[in-house]
């Protein structure tokens, strides 16, 4: 593997345990990541509890905001398929009833520094 693609799997990486860390603080209980649908449909990064709600969560990590900020990556498709994964999810964990939320959690690491943009009910 490249270096640059090696460098990309390794801030993605970072930046989903900094999200799992950032959404426990908030008050979440993170009950999955990286769930792969069965047939290959998709996989959700981070799959928790927010109360009643059971939250479908999207992380994108950036170094920089030379393509714009991690968000405008989360597509109005990306979103549609985030959902129907989420009540994939839910049905097979038995909790189809919960209502569903997708959220996006952004992160933008610069040198040493993490910031990070939580985006509730993105669709």
């Amino acid at each position: 593997m490249d270096r640059w693609a090696e460098y990309r799997r390794n801030l993605g990486r970072r930046g989903e345990d900094l999200a799992a860390v950032y959404l426990e603080r908030a008050g979440m209980r993170v009950v999955a990541r990286n769930w792969r649908a069965p047939g290959g449909a998709g996989e959700i990064d981070i799959v928790a509890r927010d109360g009643p709600f059971l939250v479908i969560a999207e992380v994108k990590t950036r170094g920089s905001l030379r393509h714009g900020h991690p968000v405008e990556a989360i597509t109005a498709d990306k979103r549609r398929r985030l959902r129907a994964l989420g009540r994939s999810w839910a049905r097979l964990h038995r909790c189809p009833g919960r209502p569903l939320r997708v959220d996006g959690v952004c992160l933008l690491v610069r040198s040493g520094r993490v910031f990070v943009s939580h985006e509730r009910g993105m669709g």
